[in-house]
């Protein structure tokens, strides 16, 4: 009897450490599936106009998706996050339902995607020229769809963030840099979605946020061995961007903040949307609140954009 009572309560402690272990599990994955990338590739997005490629790579591929009506338009370039790094399964697809909601609230939309680490050509330099060339392909873009390059928007969530707002500073860089390009298309406005302004400050938290160590494999180095590098990839060490800033934070909101103070500090004008619940993939989703308060931002900086391209095209001579 004895015997039989120890066996039962045995049982029931392991039942209950296997509860305990697997109740957490079970929902990450509920959350990853209802709300993370499986949620945003199952929503339906519209045939872009144009499907096309930037470069001869595979991962060099672009969608560009067209308002209704004459234009010219405004374009929002749209760069995806996914850590850097292939393994984790960022792609294009994933952020298509908020381009394809850009283009339905009237904004010309450039979805891109690029070679991240694990794929040939991705990491330094790789992953950056190709950010900057899927941007800078709106040039020829513009001579074939009405397309408006005095107000092109740079959008970027988690990794694409980075690159949404390094965007910015590509007019400044040396021409000695690995990422330097001639005259590129400077952005009116940037968006940086739930992602960092500094690779050197992510170190150890990219451990944390993405499983693995991401940047300094992305950079080639640690920031003490290739510092040049660092500076030229990260926005916050060429404050101020000269351009409106629009900040989204969702469950990184306090990794980002430090970004938003030294951005205002520097005087570049940040306008700032926080999510009432942290969520890193529903900041992007434009079916559910977070991604509408997104829309909202990057339509705002849109029409900041159109007003100040008016007001440039009334003093020009």
């Amino acid at each position: 009897m004895i015997k039989r009572r120890w066996l039962i309560g045995g049982g029931a402690i392991v039942a209950l450490a296997a509860i305990w272990w697997l109740v957490p599990i079970a929902y990450m994955l509920w959350m990853v599936y209802w709300h993370g990338p499986p949620a945003l590739e199952r929503l339906p997005v519209s045939k872009p106009a144009a499907s096309l490629h930037y470069g001869p790579a595979a991962q060099q591929v672009e969608e560009l998706r067209l308002p209704a009506g004459a234009g010219p338009f405004p374009v929002a370039v749209v760069i995806h996050g996914g850590c850097w790094d292939a393994s984790i399964g960022g792609t294009a697809r994933s952020i298509a339902p908020l381009a394809d909601a850009l283009t339905r609230r009237g904004l010309a939309t450039l979805n891109v995607d690029y070679r991240q680490l694990g794929q040939a050509g991705g990491g330094w330099p790789g992953t950056f020229r190709d950010a900057g060339a899927a941007i800078d392909s709106l040039r020829p873009l513009a001579r074939r769809y009405p397309i408006d390059l005095k107000r092109v928007i740079v959008v970027g969530h988690s990794a694409g963030a980075l690159l949404a707002t390094w965007s910015a500073i590509r007019p400044s860089l040396s021409s000695s840099s690995d990422i330097y390009a001639p005259d590129p298309v400077r952005p009116a406005a940037v968006v940086a979605i739930d992602g960092p302004g500094s690779l050197a400050e992510f170190i150890g938290k990219d451990k944390e946020i993405c499983d693995k160590s991401v940047i300094v494999p992305l950079m080639g180095g640690t920031p003490a061995r290739v510092p040049q590098r660092y500076r030229d990839a990260s926005a916050q060490d060429h404050l101020p961007l000269g351009v409106p800033q629009y900040i989204a934070q969702g469950a990184f909101a306090d990794l980002m903040q430090g970004y938003v103070a030294r951005a205002r500090r520097a005087g570049d004008p940040v306008d700032v949307y926080r999510t009432k619940r942290p969520s890193h993939f529903r900041i992007i989703n434009p079916t559910e609140p977070e991604g509408a308060g997104t829309v909202a931002l990057i339509l705002r900086g849109a029409a900041a954009s159109e007003r100040q391209a008016r007001a440039v095209g009334a003093v020009s001579p």
